[in-house]
């Protein structure tokens, strides 16, 4: 089964953040210190906008970290597993069927302005940060990074992935390995 046809890709889906952080807290570390080549989204063309439901790529010189969210809680890391130079747009869904939707995208890393000036910047900090908040998202992962001139969050906007920029809210508590 593919994930909205996106060659090469298989979501791992873990939930809460010591699962999450085991599986990949060392190697989000060894990101400190490059640099942000390029920030992919999945653009759906037609309607010339995110398509939110597809990973979010950050390639650190050569190194991609592919985030995405589902669901309340689930989460998948991936790491170099989507080739988005090597994906030209292409349609997803069923024309024949009367409730299915047709997407046409495409990956595009100049589409979001903010996530856009942060490509060429060197990352400062990774966090992973659990949402605290009294609602149905409550236990959520969200993955940060810090660069010297701006911050960019991945959280789960409610069963697809959510781009937040400054400091993350209160709400977030980061990982501690106490």
């Amino acid at each position: 089964m593919s994930h909205f046809d996106i060659q090469g890709y298989r979501p791992r889906w873990l939930n809460g953040l010591p699962a999450i952080a085991v599986a990949h807290d060392l190697r989000l570390q060894s990101l400190v210190g490059r640099h942000l080549r390029y920030a992919w989204l999945l653009w759906d063309l037609d309607a010339d906008e995110w398509f939110a439901d597809a990973p979010v790529l950050l390639d650190f010189d050569h190194e991609q970290v592919e985030i995405n969210h589902q669901k309340f809680d689930d989460l998948s890391i991936t790491w170099n597993t989507i080739d988005p130079m090597g994906q030209q747009a292409w349609t997803y869904g069923d024309w024949g069927h009367y409730d299915d939707f047709v997407f046409q995208l495409a990956w595009r890393h100049d589409a979001q302005a903010q996530l856009a000036t942060l490509q060429g910047q060197q990352l400062q900090e990774v966090k992973l940060l659990e949402y605290t908040g009294q609602n149905l998202a409550n236990g959520m992962v969200a993955v940060s990074f810090a660069f010297s001139d701006g911050q960019v969050t991945i959280s789960n906007g409610l069963d697809e992935n959510s781009l937040e920029f400054g400091d993350p809210d209160s709400t977030y508590l980061p990982w501690s390995k106490v």
